[in-house]
């Protein structure tokens, strides 16, 4: 038998990690995975896949729609090749993937493929593809098993035209009419891939608001933008059925005033959301609690209730985000190894990859009024800058929401060109607990999208942003 200092079960962002930091501390590791290829739904069917598909119905909606403004003159008629276009998604996905398996050979990080399962709190069995077992040892485990869309009770996912954000990821053609169930990241992200292909989408969400985690002035403001490109979104609508009927599917939702709506397309994601995954962990053998949500408890260090194991990322309460649970890999890994790491759970940056892009981090406007905390609010719209002429990005803002006495950064949330970039300022910013007026006084090469940045500090500081 095998003998390590730790073992991880699971290979995505916040497995991967984890195994190739507690290498770096000089820990012999192993890392288990299920399927033939590592990195998990980030890498496979999630964040890398999909932003290969935005990339590419981005660059074919500029074309269409775009370059004759720019005096490009393209003679004959702009296709879109589906086929093509996911081939190139999985060379994406492949490369990628391609690349943990580097990563795990340079860190000598042994890999089974496998499905792990505890045997006791000490002891994980592997469950090979061919039918074979292999028991391992390890002093240290890491639970990072991930996550699984979720669906709601009546819905029967048949996974041709009733599907999830992984089918969406492989269709064969583009539909006519895509129905979305979820008004959250994934949905709008997918929605806007196959709205730029030529498909009339239709959102439907159960909350008053799309992207309902975020500041309303975001959800606001990319409604605007989202129904501009002919996006319909319908809030406050209660699905209650989903029926397939030959390629048709019908949806039958409640709307806020309790009138039943119906909705016909030859296509339905349901993007609802994501559950914890723990199915054949058998974490009761090792003392491992899970809690009435599916999540592996913790406590702050991560630790479960038996003291060598450790989960991190989507299995555990918080954000279900790839770079929330690569920070928790490292941390543990750190944890194990004696140090005493931190991270500050407010500074984690969230992200939606529609365009314009939506990005935020810290508290939004209603958190500060909940908390009593007086704040005030500088925001800048992205249309002002020459850069966004240039480019003709002219939607969005960004926003700076700071301490009323101390003029500490409190939150960011902005909407425009390239913010999943931008975001990282902020939290940098706010990592060194700066205040808006430090970042109106800090010089920002024009043009760029990045000045919006200091006009919204500036805007927040005294109300004096000079480009509008």
């Amino acid at each position: 038998m095998n003998s390590y200092d730790v073992a991880v079960i699971g290979s995505g962002p916040g497995g991967y990690v984890a195994a190739i930091r507690c290498a770096q501390l000089g820990m012999k590791t192993a890392i288990i995975e299920k399927y033939s290829t590592l990195g998990g739904t980030c890498l496979n069917v999630g964040c890398i896949p999909s932003k290969a598909l935005l990339d590419s119905s981005h660059h074919y909606e500029d074309a269409i729609k775009h370059f004759d403004t720019h005096g490009i003159e393209i003679s004959g008629d702009v296709k879109v090749n589906l086929e093509k276009m996911i081939a190139r998604k999985t060379a994406v996905v492949d490369q990628t993937t391609g690349g943990i398996d580097f990563l795990m050979k340079k860190n000598k990080i042994d890999v089974y493929e496998g499905l792990g399962s505890f045997k006791d709190a000490t002891h994980v069995n592997i469950a090979k593809n061919d039918g074979t077992s292999e028991e391992i040892e390890a002093k240290n485990i890491i639970i990072a098993t991930g996550s699984k869309p979720s669906n709601l009770p009546f819905i029967t996912l048949d996974k041709e035209r009733v599907i999830t954000s992984t089918e969406a990821l492989k269709l064969k053609e583009v539909p006519k009419h895509l129905i979305v169930i979820g008004g959250g990241v994934i949905g709008l992200e997918l929605g806007q891939v196959y709205k730029r292909l030529g498909a009339e989408v239709t959102v439907i969400e159960y909350a008053d608001r799309i992207i309902g985690g975020m500041d309303a002035g975001l959800s606001k403001e990319l409604t605007k933008v989202l129904k501009k490109q002919k996006i319909k979104i319908n809030t406050s609508h209660g699905v209650k059925s989903v029926e397939r009927v030959g390629d048709e599917i019908i949806v039958k939702a409640d709307n806020k005033k309790g009138e039943e709506v119906e909705f016909k397309g030859d296509y339905c994601l349901v993007s609802v959301g994501r559950r914890p995954y723990t199915d054949g962990l058998n974490a009761v053998a090792a003392g491992v609690k899970i809690d009435d949500r599916g999540r592996v408890e913790v406590n702050g260090h991560l630790q479960t209730a038996t003291a060598n194991i450790y989960a991190i990322g989507d299995v555990v309460k918080g954000a279900m985000l790839a770079h929330k649970a690569s920070e928790e890999g490292t941390l543990v890994a750190e944890i194990i190894a004696g140090q005493k790491p931190h991270i500050d759970y407010n500074l984690i940056p969230g992200v939606v990859y529609t365009w314009p892009e939506v990005a935020a981090v810290g508290k939004t406007e209603q958190e500060l009024k909940d908390a009593g905390i007086a704040y005030k609010s500088g925001q800048f719209p992205m249309r002002a800058l020459g850069r966004s002429r240039a480019s003709m990005d002219l939607d969005g803002f960004i926003k700076i929401l700071a301490d009323a006495t101390t003029d500490e950064i409190l939150g960011v949330h902005m909407i425009g060109a390239r913010a999943a970039d931008l975001i990282a300022e902020a939290v940098v910013a706010m990592e060194y607990r700066a205040s808006a007026e430090d970042i109106a006084r800090m010089s920002h090469a024009h043009p760029t999208f990045a000045e919006a940045i200091k006009e919204a500090a500036l805007a927040a500081t005294e109300d004096r942003a000079l480009h509008v």
